[in-house]
């Protein structure tokens, strides 16, 4: 896998992957966040996906600044895509796991996820995983 992820202008939105296999979580991690979740980031574009394979597949494209990827979903868990992307893409955007608990997070370092957040969604959790990984040049 190759990832030419190249931003043109830091004024473009960044673009985040909402990775769940239930369209209501995928729903949760974006109202959480809004269209900007700190004042100093550009606006957020969503790409909403539901399955493994299109994940992969996106992330493969590239132009993806930040990956955020549900551990609960089936059949296909966001930790094990994570650990995948990780091993196979040249150049791997951010990735945040949303753990079933708070607990699993020895499991989001298995997958070199850079941060884990446990379900339920919290807002300021989020926020305060997404944000330093956003403003990563």
């Amino acid at each position: 896998m190759a990832n030419p992820t190249v931003r043109s202008d830091a004024s473009d939105p960044l673009r985040v992957l909402v990775y769940s296999s239930d369209a209501s979580t995928r729903e949760q991690v974006m109202r959480a966040l809004g269209r900007r979740p700190h004042p100093d980031l550009p606006e957020l574009e969503y790409v909403e996906v539901a399955t493994a394979p299109v994940v992969v597949r996106t992330m493969d494209a590239g132009g993806i600044d930040l990956a955020i990827l549900d551990g609960e979903a089936a059949p296909a868990g966001g930790l094990g895509i994570a650990k995948q992307l990780k091993d196979e893409l040249d150049v791997c955007p951010p990735v945040v796991v949303l753990t079933g608990r708070a607990d699993d997070a020895w499991l989001a370092d298995w997958s070199r996820a850079e941060a884990a957040v446990p379900h339920p969604i919290d807002p300021f959790r989020l926020a305060a995983a997404v944000v330093p990984l956003l403003r990563r040049p």
